[in-house]
């Protein structure tokens, strides 16, 4: 019984006029719309928008389009593997490796105490690497550099010297590479995306409403074109309460979307992200600048004493 009284006190205090009177206008709009679309209302029986809110609404479509067609590049900058060669290869390779140090270590602690040998505990597990494209150029430059170094009077080998000088300055691209993504993450990417996803979202969803309050105006302008003389002023009492309806809506619209317009965190966002550019290739270029003397040097003294050898060679 409890149960039921509270059913009919909640009941009661729905204003079942009020809702329907909602679900009429939704319908009448729906109805509208669809009408507009296929072409079933003139031109003239449409209700004109202010030029500065239609004005304002082009912009703002622009900087929208805008923000998603250069979003769609930047984004690359949110993972690191987007320069690097072959990390599909390494990554499998890597996988094996982690995968073995799991299962060796799993047996290392589980067949203790056993009568099966246990396999010797490995110290830990490899360490992960940076996918990007210096990262794989100072290895490549390192391995390459050890396997000639590591030869008889590979120590004194020219090329072995240019390619360990090279790995050096390309530890420093690589770090710079990082902080460069880092700084384009936290400086560009996320308040470019915040500004979509709040200021020009908050704007576009005032346009819906724009939108949905000029079809109630135009579907209770129809009502009351049709209304017979018994609802004639009650069809009217409608029509001026959309036009008001539609007018304070536009007018919000019309301020929503000229914050957003006037919002100079777009530009400030861009700024941030040719800074990171900038720091980034300008550490790149004087690390290669400073390692680029020193290689050319050894490319002189190896074609000089190549030269040499070559005019002895003939002399003889």
């Amino acid at each position: 019984m409890e149960g039921w009284h509270k059913i009919s006190s909640s009941l009661s205090n729905i204003n079942f006029s009020q809702a329907g009177s909602k679900i009429s206008k939704g319908f009448n709009s729906s109805v509208q719309a669809t009408k507009e679309r296929l072409g079933q209302v003139a031109p003239d029986e449409i209700t004109e928008l202010p030029q500065e809110y239609k004005d304002l609404e082009a912009r703002v479509d622009a900087l929208r389009a805008a923000h998603l067609t250069f979003l769609k590049i930047t984004k690359v900058y949110e993972s690191e593997t987007y320069d690097y060669p072959t990390q599909i290869q390494e990554s499998l390779s890597e996988l094996s490796s982690s995968l073995s140090y799991n299962i060796t270590s799993f047996a290392a602690n589980n067949l203790k105490g056993t009568n099966l040998p246990v396999p010797t505990s490995p110290s830990a597990p490899p360490p992960p690497q940076h996918k990007t494209l210096p990262h794989a150029l100072l290895r490549s430059a390192v391995t390459a550099s050890n396997a000639i170094q590591a030869t008889v009077g590979g120590g004194e080998d020219r090329l072995g010297k240019a390619l360990a000088l090279y790995a050096g300055g390309y530890e420093r691209v690589a770090m710079a590479r990082l902080e460069q993504d880092a700084a384009v993450q936290d400086n560009f990417l996320h308040p470019w995306q915040t500004t979509l996803n709040t200021s020009i979202a908050v704007a576009m969803k005032a346009r819906q409403a724009v939108r949905v309050s000029r079809l109630e105006l135009d579907a209770a302008k129809q009502t009351l074109k049709n209304a017979g003389p018994a609802k004639q002023e009650h069809a009217r009492l409608e029509v001026e309460n959309a036009e008001d309806d539609l007018v304070q809506k536009t007018e919000v619209a019309i301020t929503l979307m000229k914050t957003v317009l006037e919002n100079p965190e777009p530009i400030k966002n861009l700024n941030e992200l040719a800074k990171a550019q900038l720091l980034f290739f300008s550490t790149a270029a004087e690390a290669l600048s400073t390692i680029q003397g020193e290689i050319e040097e050894l490319s002189v003294a190896a074609e000089g004493e190549y030269r040499c050898v070559v005019k002895v060679g003939v002399a003889g």
